[in-house]
């Protein structure tokens, strides 16, 4: 590991901006080898970038937990742009209702019971084990399930590529549609989980006034935030009608439109996550009359950029984490990893399969496919901090919460995108599903729907 020489004296060493240069290249280029390396073993780019910003760690941080969320935001912003400009409306007019009711729905279920998993596993009064909290307050389970509880669209996009044609279309159409709407669920949940921490004393009264609060700020958001985006989709088709007159003004323009989406969102009170990909959604549904400067066109000239954010925003996690705090929260990690693949994630999807338009076995696919990321990573800064509203908790076993947190979080993401990652494309053999063709014979013991 990099000793903490280099976030003290990089720079001001004598040699100034060209070391720091020389610095800042070896690092991406590593990312790169590492990248390269990941792929040919089935792993996802995006964990092996995440690894090897843990390995350089240096013991001061190098970055605040401002700036990375901040880093964070811009890149999921982005992200969501680009994965709406490459859906087309056709793939998803089947199943708007359900993505919908699996991205908000689905995630307060799997955090219900994560935060359950997490609280049980926790307490010295499950089975006689006692893991790193020994303790753990329900509030204190429910904000780590908080976390975990929204799938990513930056790892799932990354891992849906990588496995290139091996998960039927409808199903990654679908996976990618409720990555991009679930954040503000999850980002909900978080905010309730917080309120009700720190009104633990309040009584009955405060809970339900403060449920109501949420519920009617989510249904603001979620409103706002869809018709937001179709506006801003028609402005974006207007400019790339109108403005653009070279192939070279495309990365500026799609930039500029992302972030005006998510910002000016933001400012009027509605989720920029969700206006940000309804814009690029129907920017991509329009027709153009020069193919040269087209949604196409700008799908491509993003592509390079977007690979560049995600992988800087992997790699300064990675960076931001502190090795000292996985050890203790290692047994935690493993056994909430397990818990949310196997039983939280599938069970949400399971409970609603009534209301789903895909069958059984894409259903176990669309279960076992729920990806955690950059987002989860992200949350878990706030989430950490907001433990300082938690009542009677003194300042050793808040700064042992704290670093336990992040440190399940971390785990779970990392447990999560490689077991996760490796399986799917076996898992999607198994199941017999091909891409837009008529599914095989399971094998003997399955069921089929």
């Amino acid at each position: 590991m990099i000793g903490s020489t280099i976030a003290s004296d990089l720079f001001n060493h004598e040699a100034g901006l060209p070391l720091v240069l020389v610095v800042i290249g070896a690092i991406f280029l590593g990312t790169l080898a590492i990248s390269r390396f990941s792929l040919r073993f089935g792993v996802p780019a995006v964990l092996g970038v995440l690894l090897f910003g843990l390995a350089i760690n240096t013991s001061q941080p190098l970055f605040s937990e401002t700036a990375i969320v901040w880093l964070q935001t811009v890149t999921l912003a982005m992200l969501l742009f680009y994965a709406g400009l490459r859906t087309e409306l056709h793939t998803i007019r089947g199943f708007v209702r359900y993505g919908l009711l699996l991205a908000f729905g689905g995630v307060v279920i799997s955090t219900l019971l994560l935060g359950l998993i997490v609280w049980f596993t926790a307490s010295p009064t499950a089975a006689g084990i006692e893991l790193g909290f020994n303790q753990i307050p329900l509030a204190m389970a429910m904000l780590i399930a908080a976390c975990l509880g929204s799938t990513d669209a930056g790892a799932t996009i990354a891992v849906l590529d990588s496995v290139g044609k091996r998960v039927p279309s409808r199903v990654k159409a679908l996976l990618e549609f409720e990555s991009a709407m679930n954040d503000p669920a999850a980002v909900l949940f978080l905010s309730v989980a917080l309120g009700l921490s720190s009104s633990a004393t309040e009584g009955h009264r405060g809970w339900v006034s403060l449920l109501i609060g949420a519920l009617q700020n989510f249904v603001q958001k979620l409103g706002s935030g869809l018709v937001l985006g179709v506006l801003l989709g028609l402005l974006a088709s207007f400019c790339l009608n109108r403005l653009v007159q070279r192939q070279e003004e495309l990365l500026v323009l799609g930039v500029s439109l992302g972030m005006l989406a998510y910002g000016t969102t933001e400012l009027l009170g509605g989720s920029g996550l969700i206006s940000v990909y309804v814009a690029g959604l129907f920017l991509s549904n329009f027709h153009y009359t020069n193919s040269h400067i087209s949604p196409a066109a700008l799908q491509q000239t993003l592509l390079p950029f977007n690979t560049m954010t995600e992988i800087t925003v992997f790699l300064i996690f990675g960076l931001a984490m502190r090795p000292e705090d996985l050890l203790p929260a290692l047994a935690e990690g493993v056994v909430c990893a397990a818990g949310l693949m196997l039983i939280a994630r599938p069970l949400s999807v399971l409970l609603l399969q009534r209301w789903s338009p895909f069958p059984l076995r894409e259903s176990a696919l669309i279960g076992w496919c729920g990806l955690r990321g950059a987002v989860p990573l992200a949350l878990s800064l706030v989430a950490m901090q907001g433990m300082k509203v938690v009542p009677g908790l003194d300042a050793a076993q808040l700064h042992q919460l704290q670093g336990n947190g992040r440190g399940i979080v971390f785990v779970v993401v990392v447990l999560n995108l490689l077991l996760q990652g490796l399986s799917l494309p076996p898992l999607s053999r198994w199941l017999g599903l091909r891409p837009d063709a008529a599914p095989e014979p399971l094998p003997s013991g399955a069921e089929a729907r």
